[in-house]
């Protein structure tokens, strides 16, 4: 008894580890996804949907990317703009992008398992979108979408997308009046906004997080050596161990229920496990098939296009690992794994990753204070 204890408190260690190496990269990436937000005008990008042609596939795609990181609020805002005439490559392709461009994703691939990781991540992105838009081309369901379209959603949004309607209230009045981004970060008023955002990414996903991170904790402690090189196929050839693990990838995904920025820290423990390159891409792309988000295409669409889009992703996801693998590979460009792991993880030091926290948290109070004081001037005149 007393080990299991020991081990479920290593297990802990290691989850607070994993976020401590993460924590700057995280409020780095929110800080400028909300400054983004704020400066940049969504409700023109929007309106340029309803098309499936290339200059309507890049304008979701850039929407995505400059959106929230949520895989649940991305996939509320994708039903919207299914809703309002957006085409189905369109819909799907911002999807992808919201999860899988953001910067703070690739900031913290780059921190727990090397830049190749986040290359990869940024050019599979593009590499999943152009993969997706050609196999719905091919096999485009008229009758299914059809059919969707008309479908009646929940009242409420799932998961954090709740909050994720928010964000369209912060920029109805941005395109009115032009301003210089100089100027626009000098108003109160602005950097309230910002603030605001900045925290409503926190609210939508340290649920993720916190559940990814504490999964990875027990996997990493729990999990035993000997059940990773049989799952990942330690003594087999190379390539025999990319195709299987890259097929395996997802569906470990899906079992885990864990989505967003919450399956890096899974990745980085099947990564230093034996997992291969390929399968860890096809892991970290399949956050879009969790159980959970599969209920809520079901909700939002019906169960038909539910499959579909099962489907279309699970082979997006696996033909997209495969070939972003193919370069790394070739070029001798894959990371060494981090065997000692663990101890990186539980290991407490004064460098880069200590200063870097208190700086950014110190950013986070000021934003803290910011929407407080902002929040205090609303609340009087609530009942208006």
């Amino acid at each position: 008894m007393n080990h299991f204890f020991n081990s479920l408190l290593e297990a802990l260690r290691m989850s607070l580890g994993m976020f401590w190496q993460i924590a700057w990269s995280l409020a780095l990436g929110f800080t400028i996804t909300s400054v983004i937000e704020v400066a940049i005008s969504r409700e023109k990008i929007i309106s340029r949907f309803g098309k499936t042609g290339f200059k309507e596939i890049a304008l979701a795609t850039l929407f995505g990317a400059i959106s929230s990181s949520c895989s649940y609020a991305a996939a509320s805002t994708s039903r919207s703009l299914f809703k309002k005439g957006a085409s189905l490559i369109s819909s799907l392709a911002f999807l992808f992008s919201s999860t899988n461009l953001v910067i703070e994703l690739g900031i913290i691939l780059w921190m727990l398992m090397g830049w190749q990781f986040a290359v990869a991540e940024w050019i599979g992105g593009i590499v999943l979108i152009s993969i997706m838009s050609m196999i719905v081309k091919f096999t485009y369901p008229k009758t299914i979408v059809e059919a969707a379209r008309g479908q009646e959603g929940p009242s409420k949004q799932a998961g954090c997308s709740h909050e994720h309607s928010g964000h369209n209230r912060h920029h109805q009045t941005m395109d009115k009046v032009e301003i210089s981004f100089r100027r626009k970060m000098a108003d109160p008023a602005i950097r309230r906004k910002i603030a605001g955002n900045y925290y409503m990414e926190w609210s939508m996903l340290w649920k993720d997080l916190v559940i990814g991170l504490l999964i990875a904790g027990l996997i990493g402690v729990f999990v035993p050596q000997h059940v990773f090189d049989i799952l990942f196929l330690k003594n087999s050839p190379v390539m025999v161990r990319e195709v299987v693990s890259t097929l395996i990838g997802p569906v470990i995904a899906i079992l885990t229920f864990v989505c967003s920025i919450g399956n890096v820290p899974l990745a980085a423990i099947f990564w230093s496990q034996g997992m291969g390159f390929s399968g860890v891409l096809s892991f970290l792309y399949a956050d879009l098939i969790v159980i959970p988000l599969l209920d809520v295409y079901r909700k939002y669409y019906g169960w038909k296009l539910m499959w579909y889009i099962l489907i279309v992703f699970f082979t997006t996801m696996v033909i997209s690992g495969l070939i972003m693998s193919v370069p790394f590979n070739y070029f001798h460009l894959i990371p060494e794994r981090n065997i000692n792991v663990r101890e990186a993880l539980m290991s407490f030091k004064l460098n880069y990753t200590f200063y870097l926290n208190v700086l950014f948290g110190v950013i986070s109070l000021y934003f803290f204070l910011i929407k407080k004081k902002g929040n205090e001037r609303v609340v009087p005149h609530s009942h208006h």
